[in-house]
This record gives C-alpha cells, structure tokens and sequence, in this order.
C-alpha cells in the first residue's frame, strides 16, 4: 500500500552507466575509459598536495583550473566553466538555458542522459531521427526552445562536419545550441572557434576521455561571457562548491599536459584504425567511427549472444537494449594487447558457432 507521502516522490527512469566488473584482471571495453594513465604530472601535483587543505572548502569558482583550461584553448577566464565531470556541467545547462515552452530538440540515437535530464527538470523536447546514423542540419531548421547534439555522436561514433554544425547554429540563434564534444580530440575538429562568432554557441568537453581522468570527474562549457556566467549563477544556486580541491589540483597539472595527452590520443586512434579493419574482415558493420569506441554490428550474429560470451572470457564490451541499437554493440577502444585479446575471442566465438 502507498504510504502518503510517497505519492510526491518525482519518478524518473534514471540513466544506466556501463557495467564496473570488480575483476582487476578484466578487460573493460564498455564505458569508453581510456586505457592509458593520465599525465605523470597529476601524480607530481598528489605528491605535492597539502592534505591538512581539506578542513577547508574548496575553490568555488575552482580558479586555477578554469585558468589552465583558458589558456590551453586561447581563452579569457570569462569564456570557461568547469564542473564535476560533462554531466554536471550538461545537466546545469540544461536547467539554465531550456526554459522556453518550446521544444528542446536533439537525435533520437545520441547520448540518453539528454532524455533523462529534460524529464527530471520538466523540459520539453522532441527527439530527432537520424538517416543512416548522420544528423542532418535541415532537421533542425525549426522552431526549438534550445538544441544539443553530441559531435561525434553517441553512441554511433559518426562526425558532424564543421561547417554542418555551423550550420545547425547559423539557424538557430534565437536559442542556445550546445555541442557536446565529449569524443572531438579523437578526430574531427572542434566547433569552439565558433563561439566567437555565435553567441548562443556553448561547447562543452570532458577530462574523462583523452586526458584519461574519468575517476576525477572534471567537464568544462565554453562560450560567449553572457552563457558563462548565467550558467555559474545558477551553480552557485544549487551548489557553490562542486569540484573538490584534489581534482582542482590534479586536473590543473593535466590541463596544461597538452603534449601528454595529445601522444595518448594517436595511440588510441591507431589502434582502433586497426581494429576498424580486423572487425571488417570479420564481417562486421558499422559506420567510420571517430571516437574511442566502435559500434558495430554482423549480420546473423546475435549481439546480446556475443556479449555474454566475451564476458565469460572476462572481456566487457556495452549493448544497449532499445529496438534501434539490439543488433550492435559498443566496443571501446583498449591498449593493442586488450584489443588483440577482444579480437581473438570474438574470432573463436564465430568459428564456434559457425558464422566464420
């Protein structure tokens, strides 16, 4: 029986992250981590971190960090904010910028926090289809109370070219059109130099990915000064200390590690071009990925099948269940010796059952 009170609770579908097995020895191609350290300098900036630090709050504007990510890019100070990982920083963009009673529009197959934030904060939204797995900028060339896209897409992998994106916000701007650029360092390139042009334009980057800092949690938004500061405004309403004072330290080391994180970056891509090329020979489809994942599927070869059999080899890759995607899994990318093993067992998989 409902007990009275549980009748306000907000219900929600709450985002599924990928699967953490607490196995050391797994090879884990499912949550789109990077499988090399971070800069060696973040580990200099532990040794040096002063513990007694901690009975203190935090930086609240997190200045050194915002500074370092500033000046890697060419920026003013006022054109950057960080927050805790591109999901706090997405989900207060959200609740700062899609208040219209429009419609906020983005991909009907794209990263699926974007439907989970819009139902939590009661943003209305419509989704929008891809045709062949590509965002097409005259989908968008309606009336919207915002606009967010993934680029390169979630979990397809597929680059918007530039001047496509351009494009989607050139026609836009009577609303603020976010880029979610999660994936760009792994090809492609950046839309940033854009919002000196748009004002409405907000881009918004990870540390998870190619600097290899997922545990930390650090994301950042950059754009016009008026999209900046409304968006710390709202922070500072809801929490005025989000970043904790080891991942300021740290992640202002790795921030200005560009030399660093840039050689992890060509060995991921190597690799998954190599990858990309031993998938094919073994029959498998997917559109040219320019990410650290592949999303692919094979013809006659169940998806979900595959999956359990490469995690009783202890190798995780990612299925995502919806009706559109129950063919193909989302492989990250690993060292050359995970990928070597990844390859082998799902090569064994398909002598085994057949289908080779």
């Amino acid at each position: 029986m409902e007990r009275e009170w549980e009748k306000y609770f907000r219900e929600v579908d709450p985002y599924v992250p990928g699967e953490q097995p607490e196995r050391p020895d797994a090879i884990k191609l499912n949550t789109n981590e990077n499988p090399y350290p971070p800069s060696p300098k973040a580990l200099e900036a532990l040794k040096g971190l002063d513990y007694t630090s901690f009975r203190r709050y935090p930086a609240p504007e997190a200045d050194s960090l915002e500074e370092a990510i500033a000046e890697n890019y060419g920026l003013k100070r006022e054109n950057v904010f960080a927050g805790v990982g591109s999901d706090d920083v997405l989900a207060l963009s959200f609740l700062t910028f899609f208040n219209s009673e429009k419609p906020v529009l983005f991909p009907e197959i794209t990263y699926s926090f974007y439907s989970v934030w819009a139902k939590l904060l009661k943003v209305k939204y419509e989704t929008v289809p891809l045709v062949n797995f590509e965002i097409r900028p005259e989908d968008y060339r309606r009336e919207n109370g915002g606009i967010v896209i993934a680029n390169p897409n979630a979990p397809t992998g597929v680059l918007l070219p530039l001047e496509a994106v351009e494009d989607i916000v050139r026609n836009n701007q009577k609303s603020v059109v976010i880029v979610d650029e999660a994936y760009i360092d792994f090809g492609g390139t950046s839309a940033l130099p854009l919002t000196r042009k748009y004002e409405n334009l907000l881009i918004v980057q990870t540390f998870s990915k190619s600097r290899a800092f997922a545990g930390l949690r650090i994301g950042y938004a950059m754009g016009d000064r008026n999209l900046i500061s409304a968006i710390k405004r709202v922070k500072n309403s809801f929490n005025s200390y989000p970043i904790n004072t080891p991942a300021i330290v740290l992640g202002t080391a790795v921030a200005k590690d560009r030399a660093y994180y840039e050689g992890t970056i060509k060995k991921v891509t190597a690799t998954r071009e190599r990858v990309k090329k031993e998938l094919r020979s073994l029959g498998f489809l997917f559109s040219d990925s320019m990410t650290n994942f592949i999303f692919a599927r094979r013809e006659g070869t169940s998806a979900v099948d595959l999956m359990n059999a490469l995690r009783e080899k202890n190798i995780f890759v990612r299925h995502f269940a919806t009706p559109l995607l129950k063919d193909y899994l989302r492989i990250t990318i690993g060292t050359d010796a995970e990928m070597d093993a990844f390859l082998a067992a799902t090569r064994e998989y398909l002598k085994e059952h057949g289908e080779l």
